[in-house]
């Protein structure tokens, strides 16, 4: 059975999303600029970075501009963070009646400390009565115009799992699919992720979609976790870091065609080369350059450069300034396969997540833990 039978209920307005795949929001990585390199690689779901809904109601400069999209950008998703449900219902609608967006994706995963501390992302649904209210005010909000989805992990850690209980109540106000992570807070990136867990809520929630998320680092990975699990399709984030071409290798082997190779280092350098340019020309040279650091380990990942130069581009403050360095790294040099099937980004974790005190006391939102949401509800978009 070819794996895009298994899509039908995986919409945003009239746009099936065919391969059923979807780039996770990463704040500070799915800007326009990385959202264009892994889109014109083909089709998928596209989500931009994190954007606080509070600062989105008061018109943060900032936040506005997260949810600008480029004219030929379709479909338009935006991850929307929040604690107070009628805050997200102002957003949302700001969202859908400015015609902002035509996808709102629910961050109830994020778990970093200074976001699960104050009762945000991944802490949240534990909180069961608040969690259900913010999906409701959203799905409401949105009244059918837009679609909504919702990104969670496990839970907060293994004595306290959340995901069954919220995904149940995510289908049951109506959201469009459900994406799991299957790691806990207290995992952050560590370890493995439990791929059962998704097959677990796929089911639970067999009429709503599961998008499951956690461990893809190539395309073959993508149709192993569709084959165990049952889900309908994959959200991939760190695999794709310095990676964007694994977009168009997801769409080949959902498709059942033959995957294509990952590119030798001059093409991974055309690639680094385009995604400064394309953050330089949206952002100005400086800025642009400054937010291109962090991809340059990435990029570079598996082939060889001299120390030097790697560290160098880790300061690179100008265009001109990145083109010298490149040139000075032997372009011939094929790509090492071994490291590219392993885990790229963040793998830390492994610890007890930072909460609001009393948290775990009670699965019931406190009256004294509202001034502790009130101060989640101030973060800056972006994460």
């Amino acid at each position: 059975m070819s794996v895009a039978t298994t899509i039908q209920g995986l919409r945003v307005g009239d746009t099936v999303i065919d391969p059923p795949v979807v780039l996770a929001p990463m704040a500070g990585i799915t800007n326009r600029a990385f959202r264009r390199l892994c889109r014109e690689q083909g089709a998928g779901l596209y989500v931009s970075e994190m954007v606080t809904s509070r600062a989105l109601v008061e018109r943060n400069a900032t936040t506005m501009d997260m949810v600008t999209f480029a004219e030929d950008e379709n479909p338009r998703s935006v991850q929307l963070y929040g604690v107070d449900p009628d805050v997200m219902a102002r957003a949302t609608r700001i969202i859908v009646e400015e015609d902002r967006a035509d996808h709102v994706d629910l961050n109830f995963g994020c778990p970093v400390p200074k976001v699960t501390r104050k009762g945000g992302g991944s802490a949240l649904p534990w909180k069961r009565d608040l969690f259900a209210r913010i999906v409701q005010a959203v799905v409401a909000a949105a009244d059918d115009r837009v679609p909504v989805s919702v990104k969670m992990r496990m839970g907060i850690d293994d004595d306290h799992l959340t995901y069954l209980e919220a995904g149940r109540a995510a289908a049951q106000a109506g959201v469009a699919w459900v994406s799991l992570h299957g790691r806990t807070a207290a995992q952050m990136y560590s370890g493995r992720a439990d791929w059962n867990a998704i097959a677990r809520l796929k089911e639970e929630l067999p009429d709503t979609p599961v998008l499951g998320n956690g461990d893809i680092w190539t395309a073959l990975d993508a149709l192993a976790m569709v084959a165990r699990t049952g889900c309908d399709g994959v959200v991939v984030g760190r695999g794709c870091l310095g990676r964007p071409w694994l977009f168009g290798q997801l769409v080949a082997a959902f498709r059942g065609e033959p995957i294509p190779d990952d590119p030798d280092l001059r093409t991974v350098i055309a690639t680094l080369r385009r995604h400064a340019e394309l953050l330089c020309s949206d952002y100005g040279e400086g800025k642009g350059c400054r937010d291109m650091r962090k991809h340059m380990a990435w990029y570079l990942k598996g082939f060889s450069a001299r120390q030097a130069v790697r560290q160098s581009l880790g300061t690179v403050s100008t265009l001109e300034e990145l083109d010298v360095l490149l040139a000075q790294i032997d372009p011939d040099q094929r790509f090492n396969a071994e490291v590219g099937a392993g885990p790229r980004g963040r793998t830390s974790g492994g610890r007890p997540p930072s909460l609001p005190e009393g948290w775990l006391d009670s699965p019931d939102l406190a009256v004294d833990q509202w001034g502790v949401l009130a101060e989640a509800e101030l973060s800056v978009s972006g994460g």
